[in-house]
């Protein structure tokens, strides 16, 4: 396959960015997208010039750091991450625009890396259960009727990768942090800080810059996890009712 990418190339968060236009040719359709990008940045590095940086870890489809806008779409075509994405999406001839998420609250570092530490703040703030760790009670210890189980299970498949952000026309990370909020609310061990958590989450969500959400759906369809938006309406149920005290 013979491609044409644009891709956006900042040199640091303060830098004037812009698209540059790069050609691709011999790429295999079973090649994943970060490898096109690593052949790429290969020919780039003989040339002596600067590879396009991007972020990745496991290109396994776990840790969700891989996140790319590819031709207007959080992850491009398919829905799954950028890393397991392959060329065969794409057609032979192509012109394949690549970006960084745009959020407010992702700032650029370097080309299509942003910094999403914003996650990382927001579950800090109270994305966790404070139980005295020692050990694994026994499976049956705490029961768990299986609705709840699959439910929180369900949530818990979210791996933060920010696509629901990218794809929202407001930046919300809602979804993101619905998932978070089920995840723990369906369990027993989640409930005695229940509304603490979702006040908290929220303040913090919303002091990082992330937009109001205003169901538009896009996250949720954005998700290569699938997570449904129902978890957001589970959040604004439980912040109404840690606002009126009724947990």
């Amino acid at each position: 396959m013979n491609l044409t990418l644009k891709i956006w190339r900042q040199d640091g968060p303060r830098a004037r960015g812009e698209l540059v236009t790069y050609q691709v040719n011999d790429i295999s359709p079973d090649m994943s997208f970060l490898e096109m990008l690593d052949v790429l940045n290969e020919r780039l590095n003989a040339e002596g010039a600067e590879p396009v940086a991007f972020d990745s870890d496991c290109r396994e489809g776990i840790c969700g750091m891989c996140g790319l806008m590819i031709s207007g779409d959080a992850h491009g075509p398919e829905k799954t991450t950028t890393c397991q994405l392959h060329m065969r999406s794409f057609k032979d001839g192509e012109t394949i625009t690549i970006e960084p998420w745009r959020a407010d609250a992702f700032p650029i570092i370097r080309d299509l890396v942003v910094d999403r530490s914003a996650f990382d703040r927001i579950i800090q703030a109270g994305g966790f259960i404070s139980v005295n760790t020692g050990s694994a009670p026994d499976a049956n210890a705490t029961p768990v009727p299986k609705p709840k189980a699959d439910r929180a299970f369900m949530a818990a498949e979210c791996i933060g990768c920010g696509a629901c952000v990218a794809a929202c026309p407001n930046a919300a990370a809602m979804l993101f942090m619905g998932a978070k909020i089920t995840h723990l609310g369906e369990l027993p061990q989640g409930q005695p800080e229940r509304a603490m958590r979702v006040q908290a989450m929220v303040a913090q969500h919303d002091q990082e810059g992330f937009g109001g959400c205003t169901n538009i759906g896009e996250c949720s369809a954005a998700c290569p996890k699938g997570i449904p938006m129902d978890v957001i309406s589970q959040l604004n149920h439980d912040l109404r009712r840690a606002g009126s005290g009724k947990f």
